[in-house]
Parts: C-alpha cells; sequence; structure tokens
C-alpha cells in the first residue's frame, strides 16, 4: 500500500500536465469551429405583409381644373355724385335677395323730390282749371255764346295743361327711384365675394361697390381632354378634391360645346353642393364616373412607394428577403389602388414598414401587432 502511494505522488505532476495540455487542445478546437461558423443573419425590421385583393372599381375619367361661382352678381351704384354714408355687409355675409347692403346720403334727392312733387301739385292745379273751362265752352258751343276759335283755345289749353301734368309727374317720379337708388339692395340670394365699397366715397354712376355669388352655388370646371368628352354625360357623378381638402361628391352639369384649340381640352362643368369644404379659385383634381364598376386586383395605396419617380411595392420572398418590385397602377377608390402590373393575386408584399427597407434586407414577418424596429423605427413587433 504505501508501495502504491508512492508511486501516485511520483507521476501526479505528470497526469496533471497531459490532462492541462488535452483541455488546452480541446479548447483550440472549439474556438476554430465556432469562428469558422457562418454568422447568423438577423431581419432588418418586423413588418406585417398583404396580398391584393380583387375589387370591382368604377370607370373613371381624371381631370384637373378649378373652382369658380356658378353664376356671379357685379353689383353697383345707380346714383351719381352721392356720397356713401353706410356699408352694411363684409365679404363672406350672406345676403337675401332685396337686402340693403350700403346706403347713399339722400337728404339732396329727397329735397329735389320734394320740389318735384310741388310741381307736379301746380300742374294738377293748373289741369283742373284748364279741363273746367274746356268743359263750359263745350257746353256754350251750341248756344253760339262762343266762337269757334275760343272754343279751340280753351280746348288746346287744357291739352297742354295735361301735358304738363304728366310731365311733373314723370318728373316726381324720377326722383323718387333716385332716392330709391340711395340703397344699395342685393339683387339675388348669395354670399358676398369681394367689396370695394368704402364710406365717404363720392361715386359716379355705375360704380361696382360688391361681387356676389349667386346663391352661393359653386362649380368645378374641369379640363378633360378632347378623347374623353363624348363619354360624358350630363348626370354623371363626381369625386372632387380641393388642394388640400377633402372629397366633394358632385354631378356634372353641363360639357361645353366647344374645346380649347391651344390645349385640345374641353370644359366640363361640375355642381358641387353647399359648404365651407370649398372655395372659389382654389384648383382642384377630381374624377368622374363614366361607367359600370369592372373587376380589378388592388392594393392598399399606403403600400405603394414612390422611388425614382417610379412606383415600386416590397414584395417578401420565400427566404423572408425584400424584393423591389416595379409596379404599374390604375385606378384608384377610397384606400385602395388597381394593380395592372409587376405582382399577381399570390404576391406578399410589405403593408407596414416599407419605406425604412431596401431592396434584399431580411424581414420578420409578423401578424401586425405594433412595436419599434431595430434604430428605434417605428415598424411591427418581432416575435419573441
Amino acid at each position: 500500500m504505501t508501495n502504491s502511494l508512492h508511486r501516485f505522488r511520483r507521476f501526479a505532476p505528470t497526469l496533471l500536465v497531459i490532462a492541462g495540455s488535452i483541455g488546452a487542445f480541446c479548447a483550440q478546437i472549439s474556438n476554430a469551429q465556432a469562428q469558422s461558423a457562418p454568422p447568423t443573419a438577423k431581419p432588418a425590421l418586423a413588418v406585417t405583409v398583404t396580398r391584393p385583393q380583387p375589387a370591382t372599381l368604377p370607370i373613371r375619367v381624371p381631370a384637373n381644373g378649378n373652382i369658380a361661382a356658378w353664376q356671379e352678381a357685379s353689383i353697383g351704384t345707380e346714383a351719381n355724385g352721392l356720397r356713401l354714408t353706410e356699408v352694411r355687409v363684409n365679404v363672406g355675409d350672406r345676403v337675401r335677395r332685396g337686402q340693403v347692403l350700403a346706403s347713399f346720403e339722400a337728404a339732396p334727392v329727397a329735397t329735389e323730390l320734394a320740389q318735384s312733387r310741388a310741381a307736379l301739385a301746380e300742374s294738377e292745379a293748373a289741369l283742373a282749371e284748364a279741363a273746367a273751362n274746356a268743359q263750359r265752352a263745350r257746353e256754350l258751343q251750341a248756344s253760339g255764346a262762343l266762337s269757334a276759335q275760343q272754343i279751340h283755345q280753351y280746348v288746346t289749353a287744357e291739352r297742354m295743361a295735361q301735358a304738363r301734368s304728366d310731365a311733373a309727374r314723370a318728373v316726381a317720379r324720377t326722383q323718387e327711384l333716385r332716392l330709391a337708388q340711395t340703397q344699395v339692395r342685393a339683387p339675388d340670394d348669395g354670399v358676398i365675394s369681394t367689396r370695394s365699397a368704402t364710406v365717404g366715397a363720392v361715386l359716379p354712376a355705375g360704380q361696382e361697390l360688391f361681387r356676389l355669388i349667386r346663391r352661393s352655388r359653386l362649380e368645378w370646371r374641369a379640363e378633360v381632354a378632347a378623347p374623353q368628352l363624348a363619354r360624358l354625360r350630363p348626370g354623371q357623378g363626381a369625386t372632387v378634391t380641393p388642394v388640400g381638402g377633402e372629397p366633394i361628391q358632385g354631378s356634372v352639369r353641363m360639357v361645353a360645346p366647344a374645346v380649347d384649340t391651344q390645349t385640345r381640352n374641353g370644359l366640363v362643368y361640375v355642381d358641387l353642393p353647399a359648404g365651407d369644404a370649398a372655395r372659389a379659385g382654389m384648383f382642384a383634381r377630381g374624377e368622374i364616373e363614366v361607367g359600370p364598376g369592372s373587376p380589378a386586383l388592388t392594393l392598399p395605396q399606403a403600400v405603394v412607394l414612390q422611388r425614382e419617380g417610379f412606383d415600386y411595392v416590397l414584395r417578401v420572398g420565400p427566404d423572408s428577403r425584400v424584393v423591389q418590385t416595379r409596379v404599374k397602377l390604375g385606378r384608384r377608390a377610397g384606400d385602395r389602388v388597381e394593380v395592372l402590373s409587376g405582382i399577381d393575386a399570390a404576391s406578399t408584399v410589405v403593408a407596414t414598414g416599407g419605406g425604412f427597407l431596401g431592396d434584399g434586407d431580411l424581414v420578420d414577418v409578423v401578424e401586425g401587432r405594433p412595436a419599434v424596429g431595430r434604430a428605434g423605427l417605428l415598424a411591427t413587433e418581432r416575435r419573441p
């Protein structure tokens, strides 16, 4: 027993050296294997995906144009050389037919009216006297008390008095009209679009004071290419979108009978409903429905990216890598757009987070739970 223990103690250092060498050799082998193994690729973002969906889209003709007043009335002064004393309305005010918009100084006209009425009363008195004399002369004609010449003079005096009375009545009527014209009234219901009236101004007859959009009606004057005009008819629906505004539903009122020789476009007049969304003078884009719907392959407009002047979608391949695919778009309806070429109904495209991806990026497809991707960019949640 003593000899065995003595032998173990003799060879123990040698065994420890051998064991350490074997451990170091195994560690080197493990490090070499780890370095030779390819690194695992990590997804750039977690994204949700969608597929093209069939839908029925209406046939529409796109157009651009300006929004304008249906009819605009120019309201001016008929009183000549009078001072403007009061302006009761301003731009944007809604008015009713016959409402007083402004007033001129009426005292000078009222004085002239009083003079003309006095002259009328005087002429009527003279007419009554002349008529009485003529009547007596006619009654005495049979008795021979008056000569034919005297009778003729009385009758002539009556006619002259009648003419002077009619002239005085016309003058009085003219002064009444002038007095009425000192108040400027609205010719129709509508909204005031411009105002040039200034209190204290002495204006000539015919000077414009206001402009009125009659009945507050607006219309979209759409410019449509000549080949498309034959497809348009009054009563067809139209969707008009002013710049920076919400879509407005209107209807075609009239198609212009002539085409501009310079642009080869024709005007289409689309009635718009009363409201505050549109303003006269605004530019608007729109579409006019010219036929029933037809089948189409559609995608949400949000998944389409515009890069270098072309439309693209990010298609997800079988290896979960993104393939930037150019597509050709067609009709639009709401938030969906028709895809004419580039992908088919079986394609899978990135629905969210596409703006942060490039061609060939590896993605992690999830089921639409919002989260934050690499570098703090808003994308969708990664799988745990």
